[in-house]
């Protein structure tokens, strides 16, 4: 005999839930001597750790070498990992315009990685990462490395460049739940409330 009650889902009229499906998210922190990167998977609210490290290029290198090697590298990890969508951390303005310019063009590099293989990309502020990982935006990189070893259920706690990848991952599967979920499914949401 079927019941003739409604769910709270379907009097509020939400899209129906689909089955769960797994996302694979490669978050990366670019550096032009570091990058940090990590994978994720996540199905419905669990995240699950995959894999994570660095890319070291040699500063001793030409600028061209050392991006090519983020290239290839990246490209690699995308090969291995088969993510379905990159999560890449914004550069910041430093006080030294040349040190931004570098840092942006390891940054387009790691983009292009993404963009070659044909993935969806998309952009988190440093302040965005942090609020979303840690609660607050001035977190310092221990604070992100334990709440990632935590939120991941890490053995042990991972480099900085790769903390700051995988958090960067994290706050990417969190966007895509929550308020930010239902503003992708044509919800708008004003002062925390659904409209």
């Amino acid at each position: 005999m079927r019941s003739s009650t409604r769910s709270a889902a379907s009097a509020l009229s939400l899209p129906a839930a689909a089955p769960a499906s797994v996302r694979r998210i490669l978050g990366i922190d670019p550096g032009l001597r570091v990058t940090g990167f990590g994978v994720i998977s996540v199905t419905g609210n669990t995240l699950t750790f995959l894999a994570c490290g660095c890319i070291r290029s040699d500063a001793r290198e030409a600028l061209p070498l050392r991006l090519s090697m983020i290239l290839h590298d990246l490209s690699a990890v995308i090969a291995r990992e088969q993510p379905t969508e990159v999560a890449v951390e914004k550069v910041f303005v430093n006080v030294n315009p040349q040190s931004t310019l570098l840092l942006g063009q390891a940054r387009g590099t790691a983009i292009s990685a993404a963009v070659q293989a044909g993935l969806p990309v998309a952009e988190y502020t440093a302040l965005q990462v942090k609020q979303a990982v840690v609660g607050h935006g001035k977190a310092a990189k221990e604070q992100v490395q334990e709440m990632v070893r935590r939120l991941l259920s890490l053995p042990g706690t991972p480099s900085p460049d790769a903390a700051d990848a995988l958090a960067c991952a994290i706050a990417h599967a969190h966007s895509a739940t929550g308020l930010g979920g239902l503003r992708k499914a044509g919800y708008r949401v004003r002062g925390g409330r659904l409209m």
